[in-house]
This record gives C-alpha cells, sequence and structure tokens, in this order.
C-alpha cells in the first residue's frame, strides 16, 4: 500500500547523489520532514502524494510552509520572542 506522502531527497549533495524517500501518512510530519530537509540543506527532489508528483504549485507551498516555520522557530529562538510576537513583528506563523 502507497504511503499518502513520499519526499525524495539528497541528504547531503555535495557528497553524494543517492537519493533517499521519505514515506509517512500524516501530512504534519510530512512538513516537519522538510522543515529538517531545508535546515539540513538537503536537495529536495519531488513530493509525491498518494504516489503522484506534486504540481509545481502545490510543491511551492509545500516548501514555503515549511521554510516559514523554520524561520519562525529561528526568530523565536534567536531572539526570545514568543510566538504572536514573532507572528506581529514579521509576518511568521509560529
Amino acid at each position: 500500500m502507497l504511503k499518502k506522502f513520499s519526499i525524495d531527497y539528497i541528504g547531503m549533495p555535495r557528497h553524494t547523489s543517492r537519493v533517499f524517500t521519505h514515506l509517512t501518512d500524516d501530512p504534519v510530519e510530512a512538513e516537519e520532514f522538510l522543515m529538517h530537509l531545508l535546515s539540513a540543506g538537503a536537495r529536495i527532489q519531488e513530493i509525491r502524494h498518494d504516489g503522484l508528483s506534486l504540481t509545481e504549485h502545490q510543491f511551492d507551498k509545500m516548501v514555503k510552509v515549511a521554510a516559514e516555520r523554520v524561520a519562525a522557530r529561528l526568530v523565536s529562538e534567536s531572539l526570545n520572542l514568543d510566538g504572536a510576537e514573532v507572528k506581529r513583528r514579521f509576518g511568521f506563523a509560529a
């Protein structure tokens, strides 16, 4: 049975071209995994949902949400702000 989300990525693109796949049924876990990939500098190759590749718009939307969450977390930690203050001052949803 297919997992709901499949994320193909290269963990260390400067050192290898081996593609790994992360599988999950949970959309929140998929988003959190994308956050991890962005933070680690991994190369995200493809995201599939129910076995079908996401459109460019859907792909970009998922990556953008994950990137905004990473940015919000970094700002919150670096400036010692709570989520509401990060949203008010910088526009990132916490």
